[in-house]
């Protein structure tokens, strides 16, 4: 490549920067004529067409400065593909046979460039299976030519590449090997930083709304779901250098409270002095629901009583502090314990808001009249459900403080991207809320709301799990059960006779709480999955027992060989990674795919995939370790040999696995 051909594309990546200025000018004159004629529709359809337009050109600009700074680092002879980060490969040879596809084909317009995995190592690593795509295209303009002419043509076209020992093809199909070189430059790249840094992405301010249980209540099975996914999302998101917002949108608004209120008048005369236990007001809710639902004189005490309480009533604010501090005090207890950490913001945040965004949307025409209830369709009329945005009796609902918390997200605190979890029962009502929020102008094109749904936990009958009562299943006592029972794991495999006091409790509560968020993490979150103590504590398979011991297992190996952490970190800049034995090479392959991995995920927010890499990490390794001997002893025991290459991929095995759980919320123990 020429330097003439690098500063080429080097004017196209300014030339597509200006063209996202003039975008941004043309977009903010749109907004404010949306703002002043919110009535037409070609307004805000051109809007629409610009920003997507705009969110094309930034990409175009992002994948060309990366082309360029590979060219210029390749014509300096050193490669851009042996820097800190691990580069995405996925994302890296999509850039190289795009230009390559582009060389052979420039007629065609936006060509399809598809990269998958091989699915056989025989044929190599990974795939270029753009030549079906193209054999299609090319002969829509009348130009006949085989897959395996148009993938030969390609190949012929293809910049030289560090990444790349060689390609091949097969009937139309491009196989494209890895270069070991690559592996062993990236590798050590990995060790002398000590640690995986996160792939590049364009940086958002990211809003998570997750766990939400409700004051008053205990924690349940129910919750579990919505805070080991949410508070996974959040490690992901940080880890790639966003701006979380860690949201839990909790309960503490409307009906239930002014019955809750209204019946602790009555049995607990010293409810706005004198705290209940969580349990007692679970206990006093219940009692209070069952009032309500028969008592007509009881019913209007309550009603009367929440209007108080919006009305901010001073003693009756007082009583439902005290309420909410009880809550509090027990969701922290349980949070410690899953080491998440979360900002409450309850539904009593957005009263006023919430009157506002009546009066807003009434102002705007939106708000339709329906048996005395004030209800908004989205933007397909009468497609869905309505948001109830005021009851007949001119109560809000979760529908008005969802409108006003999106507001309050959007205006208030610049979230780019809101992300809530909550199970897939609650899918409509957030397909509703995006819809309204969009006709409303609340939620603009350029910003992004996603539900991330997920199944319900079952018990090993494969119903709903509760207790044997019948009862749902407390959070606390689920908890409890899991240290419990790890204990006695630990205890079964003689652990308590090898580790102090204190490593006992450390391994016990990684795997208690490890057990209970891997298996949750490692189902697809669309599904249900089957909660079964018995199977998350096996120490074989998927599950968060083998994998820690796994960890701690190649931990051990430095220590076995009598290497400290100083004499390691001394041996990567001496002794070169080895990838000859082709189970070096395939697990160095698996390492090298963490970043197309992590940027998979971050888009979908499917984190079983991150556990399944995970497991597939420990198989490889568990592969190595078999065939490839790191520390050799005699007959006595005594140290013969230690290959210390393999020393150093062991150690950066342990480092992305630790990454990884880190993401998961899993933590690794010393011994175990």
């Amino acid at each position: 490549m020429s330097l003439q051909n690098i500063q080429e594309f080097e004017r196209r990546a300014d030339t597509a920067e200006k063209d996202i200025e003039y975008l941004k000018q043309e977009i903010e004159k749109l907004k404010l004529n949306i703002t002043k004629e919110p009535k037409e529709q070609h307004l805000s359809d051109d809007f629409n067409e610009l920003v997507q337009e705009n969110a094309k050109l930034k990409h175009r600009v992002a994948v060309l400065k990366r082309y360029v700074e590979s060219l210029r680092a390749k014509e300096s002879g050193q490669s851009s593909l042996t820097s800190e980060k691990m580069m995405s490969i996925n994302n890296q040879l999509k850039e190289l046979f795009a230009e390559a596809i582009r060389k052979a084909y420039s007629d065609i317009t936006d060509p399809p460039v598809v990269i998958s995995l091989a699915g056989n190592p025989e044929y190599g690593d990974y795939q270029c299976n753009s030549a079906m795509a193209l054999c299609k295209l090319l002969g829509a303009q009348g130009k006949k030519a085989p897959p395996k002419t148009i993938a030969t043509n390609i190949v012929s076209n293809l910049s030289s590449s560090p990444l790349i020992d060689k390609v091949e093809v097969v009937n139309g199909f491009i196989n494209i090997f890895l270069s070991r070189e690559y592996a062993k430059n990236t590798l050590t790249n990995l060790l002398k930083l000590g640690k995986a840094l996160p792939p590049e992405v364009q940086k958002q301010r990211i809003l998570v709304d997750f766990s939400s249980p409700n004051i008053a209540k205990e924690m349940h099975v129910g919750h579990l779901r919505s805070t080991i996914i949410g508070d996974s999302i959040c490690r992901l998101m940080e880890y790639l250098g966003h701006d979380v917002l860690r949201i839990n949108h909790v309960g503490d608004w409307g009906t239930q409270f002014g019955m809750l209120i209204a019946h602790l008048q009555d049995k607990f005369p010293n409810y706005s002095t004198q705290s209940s236990s969580i349990s007692d007001l679970q206990s006093f809710y219940k009692e209070s629901k069952k009032r309500f639902d028969e008592d007509e004189e009881f019913k209007k005490r309550a009603y009367s009583c929440v209007v108080k309480l919006q009305a901010f009533d001073p003693d009756i604010i007082k009583a439902w502090q005290l309420i909410c501090d009880v809550s509090r005090r027990e969701f922290d207890k349980l949070y410690k314990r899953l080491d998440i950490k979360i900002t409450e913001r309850g539904e009593s945040f957005y009263q006023k808001m919430m009157e506002n965004i009546v009066k807003e949307l009434e102002e705007k025409n939106m708000l339709e009249e329906d048996e005395g209830r004030k209800i908004m369709w989205g933007e397909k009329p009468n497609v869905g459900v309505p948001l109830t945005i005021v009851k007949s009796d001119g109560g809000f609902t979760y529908d008005t403080s969802d409108m006003a918390a999106l507001k309050h997200r959007i205006n208030d605190q610049k979230a780019d991207w809101i992300i809530v979890v909550t199970d897939a029962g609650q899918a409509i009502h957030f397909q509703m809320l995006d819809s309204c929020g969009r006709r409303a102008g609340i939620l603009p094109p350029d910003k992004k709301m996603t539900h991330v749904t997920f199944g319900v936990v079952l018990g090993e009958d494969k119903k709903r799990f509760k207790t044997r009562s019948g009862d749902t299943v407390k959070l606390l006592d689920l908890l409890d059960e899991g240290l419990k029972r790890a204990l006695d794991k630990l205890k079964e495999k003689g652990r308590d006779k090898e580790l102090t006091e204190e490593e006992i409790k450390c391994a016990q509560e990684s795997i208690a709480y490890g057990c209970i968020k891997y298996a949750d993490l490692s189902h697809n979150r669309n599904h249900e999955y089957v909660f079964s103590f018995d199977k998350m504590l096996e120490d074989k398979g998927n599950t968060a027992v083998y994998l820690l011991y796994a960890l701690t297992r190649i931990r051990s190996i430095a220590r076995t060989a009598n290497l400290t952490p100083e004499q390691i970190k001394s041996a990567v800049e001496t002794t070169p990674l080895c990838l000859d034995h082709e189970k070096e090479w395939k697990l160095a392959k698996v390492l090298l795919k963490f970043s197309d991995v992590i940027l998979e995920i971050s888009k979908d927010l499917y984190l079983h995939i991150l556990c399944q890499y995970c497991y597939e990490i420990a198989c490889a390794f568990s592969e190595f370790y078999d065939n490839c001997f790191c520390v050799e002893k005699n007959k006595s025991g005594e140290i013969v040999k230690v290959n210390m290459s393999r020393i150093l991929l062991c150690e950066a095995t342990a480092i992305i696995l630790e990454q990884c759980f880190s993401l998961l919320g899993l933590k690794p123990v010393t011994r175990m």
